[in-house]
C-alpha cells in the first residue's frame, strides 16, 4: 500500500503494562516512512465512532517511554462490545481517514471486534489490516501461555498474600482474601507464589474451575484451623456452585454490563458472606478466641505501580511484533506469547488466527488444581519466571 494512516486503541480493564504495548505499536510504525499519521482513539472503539482521536505521530520518544512505564490505559478504555452494526460505523470512520492499519489492545472481546471489523472491510473491498494485541490480567486468552498484564497482577497478588500471611502468623486467626477472576483461576492461583513451607498461607485456594460447596469449605477451614491455629484462604470472585451459579452473583444486585456480567469486583459481599458463615460454624482451638476477617483485593490488582520487569518487556514486545507483522504484509491476526520448551524460561511471540482467540476463554489447567481446594507447587514454578525479582523472607 501507499503511505497510509494507522490507529491504535485500548479496551477492557486497565493493567500495569498495557501502555507498554501501546508504545510498542506506535514507536514501530512511526519509524517507518510508509506511514502517515498514527492515531490513538480515546476510550477504545467509542472514540473511533466519535472521532475522538489524538495524533501520536509527533510525541517525543521520551514522553512515550514515560507513558509506557505508567500504569492504566493512557488513551482511556472502553467496555463496549460492538456488534456488526457498531463495527460498520467503526469501519466507515477508519475509511474516511484513510486508515489502513487497526491495532486493538485488549482481551478476547477485543479480538472479536478486530474479527468483525476485518470482515466488514473485506466485504467492502477495502484493505484494512486488523491486529489484536493481547492484554488481560485474567490470563484467559487461548493460544497464549500467558498474557501481558497477568504477570504484574499475579506479582501483586502473590506479594499481598505474603504480607497477609506474615500478619496472620503474628496474630493467628482465619483470613479470607477475595481475588479477581470471573471464569479463570490464574490470578487467584498466584496467591501461592510466595509459599515456602507447609505452614505458609494461603492454606486453601478456591478457583472458578472447581465447584464450590459451602459445607465442604467449612470442613476444609476447620481442618486447617484445628491443626495450625490459623488459616489463610484465597477465593476467586467467580467461584460457583454445582449448578454453575456464581456465589457472588447471588449476593450482589445490580444491572449487568454489555457483556452480560453482573459486577463482582469492587464488592465485599462474597468475603463478608463467607466470613459470617465461618464465624457461626467454626470451633476455635481450646483457649483461643475465634477471629475471622475478610478483604477483597479489588482494583489495585490491575494497576499497582510495581510491574513485573518481565511483563513490561513482553508487553512492549507484543506491540512491536503486531506492528512489524502488519508491515510485513499480514492482513489480520492475534498476537500470542508462547513458552519455549526447556528448563530455562524463554518466550516466543507469534501470530495466531483471530477466530482462535475471539470469544473463547482459557481456563486454569486441571493439573494445577489440588483436590478442588489448593494449587500445586508446579503452578508456582510456572509463574515464578514471569513475576520478576521477588523479596526474600526472614524468620526467627
Amino acid at each position: 500500500m501507499a503511505t497510509a494512516n494507522a490507529i491504535v486503541a485500548q479496551s477492557g480493564g486497565p493493567t500495569a503494562v498495557i501502555n507498554q504495548s501501546l508504545v510498542g505499536v506506535v514507536e514501530t510504525l512511526r519509524n517507518d516512512d510508509r506511514f502517515g499519521k498514527v492515531f490513538g482513539a480515546r476510550h477504545g472503539v467509542a472514540g473511533m465512532v466519535a472521532d475522538d482521536l489524538v495524533d501520536l505521530s509527533s510525541i517525543s520518544q521520551n514522553q512515550l517511554d514515560l507513558v509506557a512505564a505508567t500504569p492504566s490505559a493512557a488513551l482511556g478504555s472502553s467496555r463496549d462490545k460492538p456488534d456488526k452494526a457498531y463495527c460498520e460505523r467503526i469501519f466507515e470512520k477508519l475509511r474516511d481517514r484513510d486508515i489502513r492499519y487497526f491495532f486493538y489492545i485488549g482481551g478476547n472481546d477485543s479480538a472479536d471486534t478486530c474479527r468483525i471489523v476485518n470482515e466488514v472491510s473485506d466485504e467492502s473491498g477495502y484493505e484494512l489490516r486488523c491486529f489484536h494485541v493481547p492484554k488481560t490480567i485474567d490470563n484467559d486468552l487461548e493460544k497464549n501461555d500467558h498474557t501481558p498484564g497477568y504477570a504484574s497482577a499475579a506479582r501483586y497478588v502473590g506479594l499481598a498474600f505474603m504480607g497477609d500471611n506474615l500478619d496472620n502468623r503474628a496474630l493467628p486467626g482465619v483470613k479470607i482474601n477475595v481475588v479477581m477472576g470471573r471464569h479463570a483461576g490464574f490470578l487467584t492461583a498466584a496467591s501461592a507464589l510466595m509459599r515456602r513451607d507447609s505452614e505458609d498461607g494461603p492454606h486453601l485456594i478456591y478457583v472458578p474451575e472447581a465447584t464450590f460447596d459451602l459445607e465442604r469449605f467449612t470442613r476444609d477451614v476447620q481442618e486447617i484451623y484445628s491443626s495450625l491455629g490459623r488459616c489463610q484462604i484465597a477465593v476467586s470472585e467467580g467461584i460457583h456452585d454445582a449448578d454453575g451459579q456464581a456465589i457472588g452473583a447471588k449476593l450482589i444486585s445490580g444491572e449487568a454490563d454489555d457483556h452480560g456480567n453482573v459486577q463482582l469486583s469492587g464488592s465485599g459481599a462474597l468475603g463478608d458472606l463467607l466470613a459470617e458463615h465461618l464465624k457461626k460454624n467454626l470451633t476455635a482451638p481450646a483457649g483461643q478466641k475465634l477471629r475471622v476477617r475478610a478483604d477483597t483485593l479489588g482494583y489495585p490488582q490491575r494497576c499497582y505501580p510495581d510491574a513485573s520487569s518481565v511483563d513490561q518487556e513482553e508487553a512492549r514486545a507484543v506491540g512491536r511484533f503486531a506492528a512489524e507483522t502488519a508491515m510485513r504484509g499480514d492482513l489480520d491476526g492475534s498476537i500470542a506469547i508462547q513458552r519455549a520448551a526447556g528448563d530455562s524460561y524463554k518466550a516466543n511471540i507469534t501470530v495466531v488466527r483471530l477466530t482462535d482467540v475471539a470469544g473463547h476463554t482459557r481456563h486454569l489447567p486441571e493439573e494445577f488444581i489440588v483436590d478442588g481446594r489448593n494449587i500445586s507447587t508446579a503452578f508456582a514454578n510456572w509463574l515464578r519466571p514471569l513475576a520478576g525479582d521477588l523479596p526474600a523472607i526472614g524468620r526467627l
